[in-house]
């Protein structure tokens, strides 16, 4: 299979689709070790640690954003600067789900968070 990417641009729980994305992405690994994942925009909030789904009556899939390694995927990066815009430094590992991720090398506007 050709190499894919999943790009997650809208914030958590105001629609399915971060976590349809996050199903399709899920799925997609069983069948090509070759996936990149990458957070833009308000997508970057889908990696915010601490998110109460429940009081708005969503389902708590932000915790399965951690579990990405396990399914062998491990491009995934972060737009810095969509970080940034949003009042978030993408260099304080504490307001991303720090325990699943490690540093790479990356570019000026992406960090790859692997």
């Amino acid at each position: 299979m050709k190499r894919v990417a999943f790009v997650f641009s809208s914030a958590p729980h105001g629609s399915a689709a971060g976590r349809e994305g996050l199903d399709a992405l899920l799925a997609t690994s069983a069948l090509t070790d070759d996936i990149g994942v990458f957070f833009v925009g308000d997508g970057v909030f889908q990696l915010l640690p601490e998110q109460r789904p429940g009081a708005v009556l969503a389902r708590d899939y932000i915790a399965t954003f951690k579990l990405l390694s396990l399914y062998d995927i491990d491009q995934c990066w972060l737009c810095a600067d969509s970080a940034r815009e949003r009042g978030l430094d993408p260099a304080t590992r504490g307001w991303w789900m720090s325990n699943a991720w490690r540093r790479m090398p990356c570019a000026p506007v992406c960090m790859n968070m692997m």
